[in-house]
């Protein structure tokens, strides 16, 4: 676990940590998203006709899945995060975002975990959830990053 103080975005500032709720918002919305893009993937195996198997359906389903949210986090934020605002970064340095390795890590953790994984937010003064502490990250409002 990293137990580093964070840098501040600016001398005098305080970075602004998300909410529970804000951050349940970001989640549903990817929720969606990746539904959102099963349905045309869906569509174009339906268009190859009868003889394509359902396990290719189960690789894209899995694949979106465990490729979307590591590798959105990684490069910037995902859907979810852009439309509330919340950004991933390392809980070190807010400046940077958090490498693909720490992402996948978060992103397996948080899966483990479910909802438990949330239980430490109200506990924690950066409102750190458990697969945060685990990959090193901080969520932090996009507004209060430098």
């Amino acid at each position: 676990m990293d137990s580093t103080v964070p840098v501040m975005p600016a001398e005098g500032q305080e970075p602004a940590f998300p909410t529970l709720v804000k951050r349940i918002q970001s989640s549903f919305i990817d929720l969606l998203f990746i539904v959102l893009l099963m349905l045309p993937a869906s569509r174009l195996l339906d268009s190859l006709g009868e003889g394509a198997p359902e396990w290719i359906n189960i690789v894209i389903f899995l694949a979106l899945w465990g490729v979307y949210e590591p590798l959105c986090t990684a490069i910037g934020c995902t859907v979810g995060n852009w439309v509330t605002g919340i950004r991933v970064r390392r809980s070190a340095d807010i400046r940077k975002k958090i490498p693909i390795w720490a992402a996948y890590a978060r992103y397996v953790l948080k899966c483990l975990l479910g909802w438990l994984s949330f239980i430490t937010i109200h506990f924690n003064p950066e409102r750190r959830a458990l697969h945060d502490l685990g990959a090193g990250s901080v969520v932090v409002l996009k507004h209060s990053l430098p």
